[in-house]
């Protein structure tokens, strides 16, 4: 579970830094905070992966039975949310911070089948990653104008784009575990 936990703050620092640690940052050339961000980025979900499949089970509750079928389904709605961060569409109009919302809806949806401590530190991290990185974000831009366009091209692109990336996650999942269907 420490390298659950250290992947979360190797996650989570430089996501944050520039809120946090504002002397740091500003230290730093552009080009290189993102060098930080992105190696530290990877090197997070490394530590988060080998520490998740590593880690002893300690449950702590019982998922309830209808739980992995809200999961996919809250999944589906989770990677659309992803993509709609990069979509030319309408659903910034309505979402603010697509991925944050899909960041929670993916740790929630993943909380619902798994009830082991270091799924709860893992998507529980991840939750409060999210929402923490939402209020900084929010006071970060205080003058929030919601975007008026969007186009039906961009729309469509996304729902396609959902339901591919849906099926590919499910497969790997079939493939490597957990599977996320019901049997």
């Amino acid at each position: 579970m420490a390298l659950i936990l250290l992947g979360l703050i190797l996650w989570t620092w430089p996501h944050l830094m520039k809120e946090y640690t504002p002397g740091l940052r500003a230290g730093l050339s552009d080009g290189t905070a993102k060098g930080l961000v992105a190696v530290s980025a990877v090197v997070a979900i490394v530590l988060m992966v080998l520490g998740y499949r590593s880690a002893d089970t300690i449950v702590v509750y019982a998922p309830p039975a209808w739980g992995l079928h809200l999961n996919n389904l809250l999944m589906l709605f989770a990677v659309g949310l992803f993509g709609g961060s990069h979509s030319s569409g309408h659903l910034k109009q309505y979402v603010r911070h697509p991925m944050f919302a899909g960041t929670i809806l993916w740790g929630v949806s993943h909380l619902l089948v798994r009830g082991d401590a270091a799924s709860i530190l893992l998507w529980g991290g991840m939750i409060l990653w999210a929402v923490a990185s939402w209020i900084v974000t929010n006071r970060r831009n205080p003058g929030y104008v919601r975007p008026t366009s969007g186009t039906v091209k961009g729309d469509v692109i996304l729902v396609v784009a959902t339901v591919v990336a849906y099926i590919v996650i499910v497969l790997i999942h079939a493939l490597i575990g957990p599977n996320p269907l019901p049997m």
